[in-house]
């Protein structure tokens, strides 16, 4: 089993707007826990409410704590409803730092060629 050095670790959550999937990794990033809300029991429109981004995120703490975690960065992905949900949930353990890194379009596709008639 891994460890977590110097109990801290990073919790990534990838928020879309079908699931929410939380891993948690030590500082190198080799992954520790991980879970979805699809995992969680959670089926179809249920799986992207704050509710199941909250329970999955608990499972989450739990796991954690039972490998001694006590400061986690939180790396937060994705437009889905979840992601405070998740955050307010994770702030059990103490939260060193957030960070956006929800891709963002700049120019997006190319528009279609114009039409001829």
């Amino acid at each position: 089993m891994k460890t977590i050095y110097g109990s801290i670790g990073n919790v990534n959550i990838n928020s879309t707007f079908n699931n929410i999937i939380i891993t948690l990794s030590n500082l190198e990033g080799e992954v520790l826990a991980w879970a979805s809300a699809g995992q969680k029991g959670f089926r179809g429109a249920k799986k992207n409410t704050p509710y199941a981004a909250s329970k999955t995120a608990q499972y989450i703490v739990e796991q954690g704590k039972k490998m001694g975690l006590k400061k986690i960065n939180i790396i937060v992905k994705g437009p889905g409803s979840g992601r405070e949900a998740a955050i307010r949930t994770l702030s059990n353990l103490k939260v060193i730092r957030i960070k956006d890194m929800t891709p963002i379009p700049h120019n997006g596709c190319r528009p279609p060629k114009k039409r001829r008639i």
